[in-house]
């Protein structure tokens, strides 16, 4: 296999002080986990040292050749679960269900996952990473393409990932007779999906969430269930990290840079009789109830780089519910006075206030954009969502995806069309609303979302896919008996007709020149 050569000196610099960042920092947990990990877990590995042993002749560990950071082999570490003999290395290299060179304890071993705890040690000397694209044997891993070795094994490989999680089960999913042909066909190509999409998104933050979910499938209960997709990327440290604390930061922030400039500003006309602590405090709280409204209206899972007029009226509706309360909470103070430490605030300030924690949440979220989009927009905020005509999902979250929603809900399609929702491979956006439509899942969730929302018509509105990734897609909706509708077909309708009309009217002015002998 042709290794991924080192990267020279002149690479990293190109790299993003962030994803360094994140890199120093996945390294340190994954050396002191992978150190407490085999400290801890000592006597455990004893006791089932024992085991092996007892069960028949032949080495405690086994090594496996597998591909890792840049292409680079090195040798996975792992309980022995097969029978000592020559069988068990001629066989073929991805396991089935009830094969029969598994071990009775290799089987347990295998079933719980403890055949692969030894992997702290390739963690802690660096050959692997606690989360990470999971090692292939090399021999698998010459049969991807180019560009997706490049990628893949661009990071260290890891003891779990998204597609381990997802594919916990994968030698009951494989039959004993043409196992190579069936994982080849049926698993790989998803699993590489999966790899790429980790590599493309993770984040420590992310790493924490998989770990979890991974200690989570193990549960009996829990595992006989097919965790979501989606919560794999966006799991839940992720989704309040993100969704929650990110925004109260940042919204804290704005609302302490605006109580301490309107402070410094009345303090040139007259004593306001507070402190910067107490002010400071008064941010925090505002920040925590602004945080709350948000979360109530459904705006922490606004993509906010796709927003439109729609979200900014509710925001702007957030901040000035926000500020009537503190209005309400200031005539309390003026009502009660001499119970509160603090004299009352003038109205003047609470306006102000207000005033300028709209405009910093607006300029943070939008960017300015919305004062260039309020104008054409306004008139789209109003419900269009009905319960008739047929049903359709999305397949894109981009910009195709948006003129998609455009021409379904244009004012003479509503009644035609019902937009459930979009789906789309890109994890930040699982979860979110897209102007008027939340981002359901991925692509491979497409039949459960069909069958869900009583789908009539998926709308491919991708633009640019590589070609086995649309293969697959077809694949999944001619299973679901649905209609495949692709928008470039119906943009190159729009693109004929608006052209024939174009010829039409140069023909009709052609005509009428010559009628009038010009």
């Amino acid at each position: 296999m042709e290794t991924v050569k080192s990267k020279p000196l002149s690479f990293f610099k190109s790299i993003p002080l962030h994803s360094l960042w994140n890199g120093l920092v996945k390294r340190a947990f994954d050396i002191l986990v992978s150190v407490f990990g085999l400290l801890f877990l000592a006597p455990f590995f004893i006791f089932i040292i024992v085991l092996i042993k007892r069960e028949g002749p032949g080495p405690i560990f086994f090594r496996g050749p597998r591909s890792g950071r840049h292409g680079k082999e090195f040798g996975i570490l792992k309980f022995r679960t097969m029978y000592e003999r020559p069988a068990s290395y001629q066989g073929p290299r991805v396991t089935a269900k009830d094969d029969d060179r598994i071990t009775p304890i290799g089987r347990w071993l295998r079933d719980t996952k403890l055949n692969e705890l030894p992997q702290l040690w390739n963690v802690l000397i660096g050959e692997m990473s606690l989360v990470g694209p999971r090692p292939e044997d090399p021999h698998i891993v010459q049969t991807w393409p180019a560009e997706v070795q490049a990628e893949i094994l661009s990071m260290r490989p890891g003891v779990t990932s998204p597609a381990s999680v997802l594919y916990r089960d994968e030698e009951k999913m494989l039959p004993a007779d043409g196992v190579m042909d069936v994982y080849f066909r049926d698993i790989v190509p998803d699993k590489i999906r999966l790899d790429r999409l980790y590599v493309r998104n993770h984040s420590f933050i992310g790493d924490l969430d998989i770990i979890f979910w991974t200690a989570v499938a193990l549960i009996p209960t829990v595992a006989r269930n097919q965790i979501p997709e989606v919560n794999l990327f966006i799991g839940p440290l992720h989704h309040f990290m993100r969704r929650y604390f990110s925004w109260f930061i940042l919204d804290f922030l704005v609302g302490l840079v605006a109580i301490c400039t309107i402070g410094i500003i009345w303090r040139l006309f007259g004593p306001i009789d507070w402190g910067l602590l107490p002010l400071g405090l008064l941010a925090f709280c505002v920040a925590v109830f602004f945080s709350t409204v948000n979360m109530i209206l459904g705006l922490d899972r606004v993509y906010w780089s796709r927003a439109d007029a729609y979200d900014g009226a509710l925001l702007i509706g957030s901040n000035g519910l926000s500020t009537i309360i503190l209005f309400f909470l200031n005539a309390l103070v003026v009502h009660f006075e001499g119970i509160f430490p603090y004299p009352a605030l003038p109205p003047e300030i609470i306006i102000l206030f207000g005033l300028f924690t709209l405009l910093g949440t607006l300029s943070l979220r939008f960017r300015w954009r919305l004062l260039t989009s309020f104008a054409s927009r306004w008139l789209a905020w109003r419900g269009t969502a009905t319960g008739f005509g047929e049903r359709v999902l999305i397949l894109g979250a981009g910009a195709g995806g948006e003129i998609a929603q455009t021409l379904l809900r244009h004012s003479t399609h509503p009644r035609a069309f019902t937009v459930v929702g979009m789906v789309d491979d890109d994890p930040k956006k699982f979860g979110m609303r897209i102007r008027h439509s939340w981002v359901l899942g991925s692509s491979s969730e497409i039949p459960n979302l069909i069958q869900k929302h009583d789908v009539g018509v998926v709308l491919f509105a991708i633009t640019h896919m590589a070609e086995e990734a649309r293969e697959r897609i077809i694949r999944l909706c001619k299973h679901s008996k649905v209609r495949l509708v692709f928008l470039n077909d119906i943009l190159g309708v729009i693109q004929n007709q608006i052209t024939g009309i174009h010829e039409q009217s140069h023909e009709s002015a052609a005509t009428e020149n010559r009628e009038r002998g010009i």
